[in-house]
């Protein structure tokens, strides 16, 4: 057995490359619903759309991070059948089992698919009052609640899930993927340019402090990606921060 140990040693070697190689090589996803774009070596971006009275249709985005065949999603896609699309790909094509799904939030662009999710039975982790704020809407509600910090694991890896204070909304949190040094955060954060966007259940006096706090515990951040619009860097946050200043 010891003789054929570094046949089994370059094997081994060389199955983990062609994992690798194959995610280097997944192109993006382009439906009517859905888009994903992949961003980083192990996070894609997705998109849905949700029509809306105030600002049309809406370009909402959500986050995959994956590490050795598992997978956390940030935000759902807006509706079931664009949520059974993600799911799918990336059960299917990023070969990932799902671990958790994350509304960041309780408006209908983070958990308006959290049903499909649920009936594949795939766990979802919400800030608690996320859960009480969906009860009280009577939208789909999150199964497990965390206050403050919670840290899940895909792989190796570890994802980290926060509530820093309130902003969009009073139950809004982010999510940091360290090994990519990769934050969604969702409706939180403002895409360069943007404008205020809905603010029916905003706390705009405590919105940039809120941002403030998170770019000084997470000063390594290298890619932020929004609830809506193009991911950038830190300068996202500071452009949100000096939106909401008060002056």
């Amino acid at each position: 057995m010891i003789k054929f140990a570094p046949l089994i040693l370059i094997f081994s070697f060389f199955l983990g490359c062609s994992s690798t190689q194959t995610n280097k090589m997944l192109s993006n996803y382009t439906s009517e619903r859905l888009v994903i774009e992949k961003i980083g070596k192990q996070v894609f971006q997705h998109i849905s759309f949700l029509n809306t009275e105030s600002f049309g249709r809406v370009p909402c985005n959500g986050m995959i991070v994956f590490d050795q065949n598992e997978a956390i999603i940030f935000d759902t896609p807006t509706d079931s059948a664009a949520s059974v699309e993600l799911i799918e790909w990336v059960e299917n094509k990023l070969n990932c089992k799902i671990k958790a799904i994350v509304p960041t939030h309780f408006h209908a662009d983070c958990l308006g698919g959290l049903g499909a999710f649920h009936a594949k039975k795939i766990p979802s982790f919400a800030n608690k009052l996320t859960i009480t704020l969906a009860q009280t809407a009577q939208s789909s509600v999150p199964k497990n609640g965390f206050e403050g910090r919670l840290e899940l694991k895909i792989g190796r890896e570890n994802v980290i899930l926060e509530f820093m204070g309130e902003g969009h909304t009073k139950d809004n949190i982010i999510g940091y993927f360290p090994a990519e040094n990769a934050m969604f955060g969702g409706c939180l954060i403002k895409e360069l340019g943007a404008s205020k966007g809905y603010l029916g259940d905003a706390n705009v006096q405590a919105w940039s402090e809120t941002v403030r706090k998170i770019k000084e515990k997470y000063p390594q951040t290298k890619t932020v990606v929004p609830g809506h619009g193009k991911p950038a860097g830190t300068d996202l946050l500071d452009y949100t921060i000096k939106m909401f200043e008060q002056k």
